[in-house]
């Protein structure tokens, strides 16, 4: 599996659990409007394409479409509090350290604002697009294709990489994870990457034959998939691993140091995760060195072969006198 620079998490669906919190708003919307859409499967077909397309069409006046649509997205961010997708953020996190990760989605950005807030996330984005900021998702993987400064990615700190200057990306280094037929068909129609989520509005069925590159029934699946070392990232480590008081003598409810508005608090936070990972690594490379190469428990590959610069390498990590390599 080809490695990925940035990945567009859609949100409804995909992050979030929505079929029946999403419903319940734009049911309220539907009978203030009299859009006629009057069941669940009903909304549901909206989303096959774009949402706001979808009421453009079943509307057949902008008019009335937009003022559906303001009236949709004014009440999701009064009402709308779905529960994260079980697994979800630590997905996100695993990916932050190594990614430029963005959201586009139909909701409002205050409203995106806040679901990733509740969840400690907000600093894993790099980048976030709303309804009310760009309907057409297309338009937002072209700002990706054609600008590189979008893949600078922020580390799970408040501030931006700064001095990264990455080169431009190809269209298969850029992937959307989406839950809708309507997203895989923009993503494939872009050029980028579609992966679809089994667990939202459309099945596995329907987003692979709108052409998703595979549909996980697992949010770790899509480690797997992505990411060939797992969850090796430094904004992977939970918080009960590694906690850090806040300026206020709190230690911080977030697991990834998102929310910390200190930067060096966070940068301190996050060597801290580097090194911890670190430690874990020499530990066993180191123990790897003291078993016996023979006898009944010998592994088949001699681990007597570990490179000893590396260890020594994990071992500067913790000292300002560099080990001997002998």
């Amino acid at each position: 599996m080809k490695p990925v620079r940035a990945i567009l998490f859609d949100l409804d669906g995909t992050l979030v659990q929505t079929r029946e919190a999403s419903w319940r708003v734009f049911a309220k919307t539907n009978a203030a409007l009299g859009l006629g859409i009057n069941s669940q499967a009903e909304f549901f077909r909206l989303l096959e394409d774009n949402m706001f397309h979808g009421l453009s069409k079943h509307c057949g006046d902008a008019r009335k479409a937009d003022e559906a649509a303001k009236h949709f997205l004014n009440l999701l961010q009064s009402e709308y509090n779905p529960d994260f997708v079980p697994g979800m953020a630590d997905v996100v996190r695993a990916f932050a350290g190594s990614c430029s990760l963005a959201v586009i989605s139909s909701n409002s950005v205050a409203t995106i604002r806040r679901i990733l807030g509740r969840e400690g996330l907000t600093h894993c984005f790099s980048h976030v697009f709303g309804g009310d900021v760009e309907q057409d998702k297309r338009a937002c993987v072209q700002r990706f294709l054609a600008d590189r400064s979008y893949l600078v990615s922020r580390n799970c700190s408040p501030a931006y990489h700064e001095g990264h200057e990455p080169d431009a990306p190809r269209a298969d280094q850029i992937a959307l994870i989406t839950d809708t037929v309507g997203d895989v068909k923009h993503a494939v129609e872009c050029g980028v990457r579609a992966i679809g989520v089994s667990w939202g509005m459309h099945t596995e069925q329907q987003l692979l034959a709108a052409g998703a590159e595979f549909v996980a029934v697992w949010p770790q699946e899509l480690v797997a998939r992505l990411l060939p070392n797992g969850y090796a990232s430094s904004c992977s480590i939970s918080s009960s691993t590694i906690e850090e008081p806040t300026s206020a003598g709190r230690v911080s409810g977030c697991a990834c140091g998102c929310q910390d508005g200190d930067l060096a608090s966070a940068a301190s936070l996050r060597r801290r995760r580097r090194m911890a990972a670190s430690a874990s690594l020499e530990q066993s490379a180191t123990c790897g060195l003291d078993r016996p190469s023979t006898g009944a428990d010998a592994p088949a590959v001699g681990v007597t072969s570990v490179d000893k610069v590396l260890l020594a390498s994990l071992r500067r990590l913790k000292s300002s006198d560099p080990p001997s390599l002998h």
